[in-house]
């Protein structure tokens, strides 16, 4: 069977050649003591500092930084594959240039830098009681929301309450969503919910069929997604495609579609009409994380520790919170005029735990030859 195995132990997966990934997440994550006065002086005599991010608001959080500590930082947009192979590069040339990341590849993150010790992930002691220690090790520092979205327009709510109906002919090539042959993220959160939520999928399925699931693959998880597959979904290369098959106005018959919470700026800047499903069994969508990394040899550790530190304060986030992205630091919320309104519904979403994304790393093939056979235009 394709996914024979997926759910495999931690012991088979030290055996699959992951011990080094594993080991390397139990690193310390944050120091005892925490002296900010102390860190901003030290940072002060350091080189300025290079900081890399999959979201360009990185440039106007990095010139903020420099104003607010007298720190030098640059920041920098790049992909998570270009962030991933500047840093092996630069290590193994001891050629530091890029002294923090982050990166929004979390599964390759875990398994091509941690174990390598090309990053190390730190936690600052002043903030460690706000942060969930589900995202401690390593540090998460935000949430990225991808939600089930429906058009405001033709329906007064959303037309669905369980993802299992989006398997049905009702939904058939009407559902909008990025192709998870494309968009590896997909393929981990197939991964996450099968390891941490199969249960609740399977509940999901009997509270709308009124019976136990019956199937010949691994999990209802498994299940579910080739059902979706087979279902033919519409299969786009961004969330831009998603949200406007899903949320374009004057439509008859709309897409359900899943997109970032960030596509609901739409609705102001375009005149789209995406409406956030909530109550949906038995989640509303999936978090998915970007993690916060300082490259060891950096020559400007304390710099890069501020900056951390930085990253997860409300003030810090906020170009990025703006687009829904949600800080792990509990006490840094979301602005009120958030688009989306993800704030009111981060209780229906699921959860990204980063502790098993070398798991996620080493099934990812094996989800997507899963879709790839099993998907039906």
């Amino acid at each position: 069977m394709v996914l024979e195995g997926m759910a495999r132990t931690w012991k088979s997966i030290l055996l699959a050649g992951s011990a080094a990934a594993l080991a390397a997440l139990s690193v310390p994550a944050h120091a005892d003591t925490f002296d900010i006065d102390a860190l901003i002086e030290a940072a002060k005599k350091e080189p300025p500092v290079s900081v890399y991010s999959t979201t360009g608001k990185i440039v106007e959080q990095a010139k903020a930084f420099t104003a607010k500590y007298g720190v030098q930082a640059t920041g920098t947009k790049a992909n998570a594959a270009a962030q991933l192979e500047m840093v092996v590069r630069e290590a193994q040339a001891k050629n530091v240039q890029a002294d923090v990341l982050q990166i929004s590849d979390v599964a390759a993150g875990v398994a091509q830098l941690v174990p390598e010790g090309y990053v190390e992930s730190w936690v600052p002691s002043d903030l460690a009681d706000k942060i969930d220690p589900i995202y401690q090790n390593p540090l998460v520092i935000s949430n990225e929301a991808n939600v089930w979205a429906y058009n405001t327009q033709t329906y007064d709510s959303c037309p669905i309450k369980n993802i299992w109906e989006l398997s049905e002919p009702k939904w058939k090539g009407k559902v909008a969503l990025q192709d998870p042959l494309g968009k590896a993220s997909y393929v981990d959160w197939f991964n996450q919910m099968s390891m941490h939520a199969d249960d609740k999928v399977a509940a999901a399925y009997k509270e709308q069929y009124g019976k136990d699931l019956e199937t010949d693959e691994d999990n209802a998880t498994s299940a579910w997604v080739k059902a979706l597959a087979a279902n033919g979904p519409l299969l786009t290369d961004a969330d831009e495609a998603a949200a406007q098959a899903a949320g374009a106005p004057d439509q008859k018959e709309p897409f359900m579609g899943m997109m970032s919470s960030a596509k609901f700026r739409d609705n102001q800047e375009a005149g789209t009409k995406l409406g956030l499903c909530t109550g949906l069994k038995p989640f509303a969508g999936w978090m998915y994380p970007s993690l916060g990394f300082i490259a060891k040899g950096t020559d400007s550790p304390n710099a890069a520790k501020l900056f951390i530190h930085y990253l997860l304060t409300e003030e810090g986030i906020a170009p990025q919170a703006v687009d829904g992205k949600i800080s792990t630091n509990k006490d840094a919320r979301l602005p009120a005029d958030e688009p989306s309104g993800i704030a009111r519904v981060v209780d229906q979403m699921f959860p990204y735990d980063a502790s098993s994304a070398g798991d996620d790393w080493d099934a990812r093939q094996d989800w997507q030859d899963f879709w790839r056979v099993n998907y039906k235009k």
